[in-house]
């Protein structure tokens, strides 16, 4: 772990973490980050996600190291009573329970501890399974994106539901605490995936549109909707993206590419205000077919050169390769190469939280599935030495996975 230079947030709280997949471990994760002491509970074998691709050449996880970093990870088998008995006892130990699975329950727990937090995030509400594929389907996403004459879904690459799930998680938890301290009242929490993708389906106003207007979203690629944004090509066969939010934005881009008074003619011919936002949607097409032959008879270097020069908001689409040996990505404080056992060295990052100093963002390792049952049982439960062997000889606990 990248040392740090002061206490962290979360230093002192403890958190059980009984999960498998995205959601529970980002959650778990994203407190670890800030200080939190966070155990991850698996079953023997390790659970679903152990083995989950992008995988290093070793067969190791780089999907469970990097959802998992700054954890302490023990493996207890709850088929059996006993091992049942060990997490209901680690979690009135920790006093927080985040999890995606079945077991231990709000129930399981409260008679133990009355003012254990107990949070759950499930599928849906009326508590039927669903995953954010699922998820992202049923709420209409998969059929907006992609070019306008596609006729089929596009679904997300990144598993948006999982991640925005996950963050909730993490402050679910810490609304609860913070309920606890002020009023000694233990919570129990649900979170189900699909109303965490609702609740956004709302705020984003894509609910409104479709009751107030009658009317859905269009697929429209990549323009920006209400708005001026899409990509150009370049001479190279490189691309960019490129947003005007404001009338400043335009009139640069407009400058840069010595079309303000052809713009202007089409404007007035149009009867349009090019200054606003509504305008420049409208008739993006008309505004884009006056822009692309500039990009077009420039290289990706040269467009990069003119538009540092401007307001306006651009990057360069790029691959997962490039991204990763960018020296400025490497030179980020977030990340710090490290050394994960079974995988080896790569860019790992702490917490997009900058707190001032290196204090809750610094990177740390994932820890070996298992790998810290027995100290875990000895400074949580106060068992013995004797009692850890016994247990793990007969399976109810196991060592690394």
């Amino acid at each position: 772990m990248r040392p740090l230079d002061g206490p962290r947030p979360l230093d002192g709280l403890r958190v059980l973490e009984v999960s498998s997949f995205v959601a529970a471990p980002l959650g778990g994760m994203t407190l670890a980050q800030l200080g939190a002491e966070v155990v991850r509970v698996d079953p023997p074998g390790g659970a679903p996600d152990v083995r989950r691709w992008p995988l290093a050449p070793s067969g190791r996880s780089i999907y469970w190291a990097g959802l998992n970093k700054g954890k302490r990870s023990v493996v207890v088998d709850q088929r059996s009573a006993e091992g049942r008995e060990i997490v209901a006892r680690l979690a009135a130990a920790t006093g927080i329970v985040l999890t995606n699975a079945r077991r231990p329950s709000y129930a399981d727990l409260v008679a133990a501890r009355p003012d254990v937090i107990h949070l759950a995030i499930e599928g849906r509400h009326d508590g039927s399974p669903a995953v954010d594929y699922t998820v992202n389907a049923e709420m209409g996403f998969p059929l907006v994106t992609g070019p306008a004459a596609l006729d089929g879904p596009v679904n997300n690459v990144v598993p948006a539901w999982d991640v925005a799930c996950g963050l909730y998680a993490a402050v679910g938890v810490l609304a609860a605490e913070r309920h606890r301290v002020r009023t000694g009242e233990g919570r129990s929490i649900r979170l189900p995936l699909a109303d965490v993708a609702l609740a956004m389906l709302g705020n984003l106003g894509h609910l409104g549109e479709a009751r107030i207007n009658g009317a859905g979203r269009p697929r429209i690629g990549n323009d920006l909707y209400g708005g001026f944004g899409r990509d150009f090509a370049t001479s190279d066969g490189r691309r960019v993206m490129i947003v005007v939010l404001t009338e400043r934005h335009f009139a640069d881009l407009g400058a840069m590419t010595g079309t303000a008074e052809v713009l202007a003619g089409l404007e007035k011919l149009l009867a349009a205000d090019f200054g606003v936002d509504g305008d420049r949607y409208r008739h993006r097409e008309a505004i884009a077919g006056l822009l692309a032959p500039w990009f077009a008879d420039r290289t990706l270097g040269e467009v990069s050169r003119a538009l540092a020069a401007t307001s306006v908001l651009w990057a360069p689409y790029r691959t997962f390769a490039e991204v990763a040996a960018d020296p400025a990505v490497a030179a980020n404080p977030l990340l710090a190469e490290l050394d994960q056992p079974g995988i080896g060295r790569f860019l790992v990052p702490g917490s997009p939280l900058d707190l001032g100093g290196d204090a809750g963002r610094g990177a740390a390792l994932a820890p070996e599935p298992g790998g810290d049952t027995g100290t875990v049982l000895a400074e949580m439960l106060a068992m013995g030495a004797d009692e850890i062997a016994d247990l793990t000889g007969r399976g109810v606990v196991g060592g690394t996975v």
